[in-house]
């Protein structure tokens, strides 16, 4: 079916519209023609139509292939989001239908895959062992427009949105305890009274190149602070801990992040108290979006792990306490381990 454009003469065919967007990706009719089983004249005279209906030229056609205009270019932004949106339709209504289950797509924050989710899909992958996942690590702001663009299914992160609330849900699962971190011989270990001021006069490592977004960013600002001058940026949690293991940098991560290297000594949390470093973590999904049951238990598995490391920060803390005073990290790492989770 044709589309009139609002105060124009212009007639767009979205079935072209697609047919366009092949032809651009494939770089030639003959190829394009062949991946969606059509011949070669019909699909350049659909083209052709398609420049008529315009009154544009689209395609630069020549002896090696085709390549768009610069009107081919803008049609095909938008016929690639046309063919997203055909796709996520499609996955939509196979998923609420549950006769074909399709993969499961999810993002993750860093700073939750490397305790939370592993434990979380290790114990649903025993119960759903023939169902395909996809997990993503990624940043806050990507993991929302990536669900935004459908490319995930859902996606676990702290409920600051940056105002892209429109479109998404929201379930918060369980509260993140937040540290900063220091090596166990870091100068300010010892240090009493600590506040913003002192601590970025230290170089600072952060998981993320969102600076403006994060949670350091926010309790500076709060305390009316400029950003630390030395700060480097690191996608990887794991060497994010090893480059403030082997030096005075210091960082933001969840306990349930560090539990292990608190526990053996490797890292302490310095003594700060501020409200910015406690965060609510929440699995979001699109309006409409169906979760079908093994999505609902994965969910639920999140939920329940996190809130249950969640609740240890106070015992580690207790534990690198006694240490600091005997001098010995103690066996705390199996003491520590939930009962139902140690043995998997």
């Amino acid at each position: 079916m044709n589309r009139t454009m609002s105060g124009s003469n212009l007639n767009i065919d979205p079935r072209k519209l697609l047919y366009l967007a092949s032809v651009i990706e494939s770089g030639s009719l003959k190829s394009a023609a062949r991946a969606m089983s059509l011949s070669q004249p019909a699909l350049s005279t659909s083209m052709s139509r398609l420049e008529a209906e315009l009154g544009m030229q689209v395609l630069v056609r020549g002896p090696t292939g085709v390549v768009p205009t610069a009107i081919g270019e803008v049609l095909y932004c938008h016929a690639r989001l046309i063919r997203d949106a055909i796709e996520l339709a499609e996955r939509a209504l196979l998923n609420v239908k549950g006769e074909h289950p399709l993969s499961i797509r999810i993002g993750s924050l860093p700073s939750l895959a490397s305790t939370v989710m592993p434990m979380a899909l290790s114990r649903w992958r025993e119960t759903h062992p023939e169902r395909d996942l996809q997990v993503v690590e990624a940043p806050q702001i990507d993991l929302l427009i990536g669900l935004l663009r459908g490319e995930f299914d859902f996606v676990f992160g702290f409920t600051e949105c940056y105002d892209l609330e429109d479109g998404l849900r929201q379930r918060v699962l369980f509260r993140d305890k937040l540290l900063v971190i220091a090596r166990s011989k870091h100068p300010l270990v010892a240090a009493s009274d600590l506040n913003w001021k002192t601590l970025v006069r230290y170089p600072w490592v952060a998981p993320t190149a969102r600076r403006a977004h994060s949670i350091l960013a926010a309790a500076l600002k709060i305390a009316k602070l400029p950003p630390p001058e030395r700060m480097t940026v690191c996608g990887s949690v794991t060497l994010l801990k090893s480059l403030v293991t082997d030096s005075d940098h210091l960082a933001v991560l969840p306990a349930h992040a560090v539990r292990q290297e608190l526990a053996d000594g490797r890292l302490c949390s310095l003594a700060i108290s501020d409200a910015a470093l406690d965060r609510n973590i929440a699995v979001f999904f699109r309006d409409g979006y169906h979760l079908d049951e093994p999505s609902r238990d994965l969910v639920k598995l999140v939920e329940s792990v996190g809130q249950d490391l969640c609740k240890r920060p106070d015992a580690i803390l207790r534990e690198q306490a006694l240490d600091d005073l005997t001098g010995s990290p103690g066996q705390r790492s199996a003491d520590l381990q939930p009962a139902s989770l140690s043995a998997r």
